[in-house]
């Protein structure tokens, strides 16, 4: 077989793997959100998007090197195509996997380590989460104190009933869905919903009079997979931010 054929075979798989890798990259989130196939699932296409895209770029860069050759110079557009295809795949599981190994494996987070906001209204929907509704004691604190040492309680100078209700109002700006708000305890307990997968995170709020001020505790888990790559962590900050 001629080697232009060859080549035209590599320029095909090179952009048919691209596309492929693309199509997965699109649909691995919001299928998962849509409850197509178990979040797994999702998870796996988005790692096959990244080593379909790198199989394709190293082809695409082959057949690229190619062009320099005028007799083999056709369909110039289709190695490039494709590695284009391929870098738009490669990076985004590239950016979650960097950020998954950049913050610690846990998937409880709070600013009260020693005592954790606890789930009230929420303790049977936790009880039915693969990640339970226990904390995981000193082994998650200790982990949590190394990753995120900038997370720590709010104290604000409103009294306990007006910072529940500022609570509750940063809670609802960042789009948390309320579950149940009881001022008399100082309890706000809230779900989020991710933007991609569309994974149930489930929060917690304690406010505590502290003083002349109060203080509020936040606790944030997911409901599945053992590392949050960092997700309840900037919800809380982001939390925080909107009292503080």
């Amino acid at each position: 077989m001629p080697r232009r054929d060859y080549l035209g075979i590599a320029r095909n798989l090179c952009l048919a793997i691209a596309f492929l890798a693309v199509v997965l990259l699109c649909l691995s989130g919001p299928g998962t959100k849509a409850g197509w196939w178990p979040w797994q699932v999702g998870l796996g296409m988005l790692q096959a998007c990244f080593w379909l895209g790198a199989a394709a770029a190293v082809v695409a860069l082959v057949v690229a090197f190619s062009l320099a050759f005028p007799r083999w110079r056709v369909r110039a557009w289709m190695p490039i195509t494709a590695l284009v295809l391929a870098i738009v795949a490669m990076v985004p599981p590239a950016l979650l996997l960097a950020q998954a190994e950049s913050v610690p494996s846990i998937h409880d987070v709070t600013t009260d380590t020693a005592d954790p906001p606890a789930f009230v209204a929420l303790l049977e929907t936790r009880k039915k989460a693969s990640n339970g509704f226990e904390y995981g004691g000193e082994a998650v604190a200790a982990q949590q104190r190394q990753g995120y040492p900038d997370l720590k309680p709010v104290v604000l100078k409103a009294n306990a009933r007006d910072a529940h209700q500022a609570a509750i109002d940063a809670a609802r700006s960042l789009g948390w869905e309320i579950i149940a708000s009881d001022a008399a305890a100082g309890r706000i307990e809230a779900t989020d919903t991710t933007a991609w997968f569309g994974f149930k995170d489930d929060i917690v709020v304690r406010v505590r009079a502290e003083g002349e001020g109060s203080r509020i505790d936040v606790r944030s888990v997911s409901r599945v997979g053992l590392s949050d790559v960092g997700a309840n962590a900037k919800r809380i900050r982001k939390f925080l931010a909107k009292l503080s």
